[in-house]
């Protein structure tokens, strides 16, 4: 494997990029978008830091860019020290910058087995580490990310994590949600998860009006899959 292999780039509609790094196994693989807007970018998340994503990825060095931690799990950080422009919720700021491994859950996920291939020399999965990363802005809910011709609306979504955030640009209807939702399996159960907080969350999300979703993990989904991801969450939780 070389570091020019690792990344996978595949260009969606209304301005979206995905990216993501294929030689980690699906559940792990962090989902890492770009948006373009008139004044400048977007990155959402950066995926695990085992190869640099400016050095390979040049869409994200062509323009200013505003570099945004959904939340601070090793697999969303991991090259966010590369980006002058750093912005998460100011629950998890310390974390970004004191990345420990436990906090960010390096310890107990990062082993040999979350990869298909493994990274490039000389990646051990025993050493691994992410880079501190101070924010340069602290994020809240109902803030927004302005791109000149685009706004997004910062949706505090804490359950998963305490400072998660979802995107919400209203004019399209396109919702980043972090790892609050997507679809496939959900992680409830972290060591600052909170499922109170986690129910709150996705009523909130289930009442947007959305068009499509851009999750964390797994591929993205339109409105319609949205309501009922949620629903059956909604419902099981309801039962217990």
């Amino acid at each position: 494997m070389t570091p020019e292999n690792w990344w996978r780039i595949r260009p969606l509609s209304d301005g979206v990029t995905w990216i993501d790094e294929p030689h980690i196994h699906e559940f792990y693989r962090c989902n890492v978008w770009h948006v373009r807007g008139r004044d400048g970018d977007m990155l959402v998340d950066s995926g695990m830091g085992v190869v640099s994503l400016r050095q390979h990825i040049p869409l994200v060095t062509e323009r200013p860019l505003q570099a945004v931690a959904s939340h601070t799990h090793f697999d969303h950080i991991g090259n966010h020290n590369e980006f002058p422009c750093r912005l998460c919720h100011g629950a998890e700021a310390e974390i970004l910058r004191h990345p420990d491994r436990k906090q960010i859950l390096a310890d107990p996920y990062v082993t040999d087995d979350i990869f298909i291939n493994m990274p490039p020399a000389p990646y051990q999965s025993t050493t691994y580490a992410v880079t501190p990363a101070p924010a340069t802005r602290l994020l809240w809910d109902g803030d927004i990310i302005d791109l000149g011709d685009r706004h997004f609306q910062v949706i505090h979504t804490p359950g998963h994590s305490p400072g998660g955030i979802a995107l919400w640009e209203a004019a399209t209807g396109i919702l980043f949600s972090g790892d609050i939702v997507y679809d496939g399996p959900l992680i409830e159960d972290t060591y600052h998860s909170n499922p109170h907080d986690y129910f709150a969350a996705m009523i909130r999300l289930y009442h947007l009006p959305v068009r499509m979703v851009h999750g964390g993990h797994f591929p993205s989904y339109d409105g319609t899959r949205h309501k009922a991801i949620i629903r059956k969450w909604l419902d099981d939780k309801e039962r217990t």
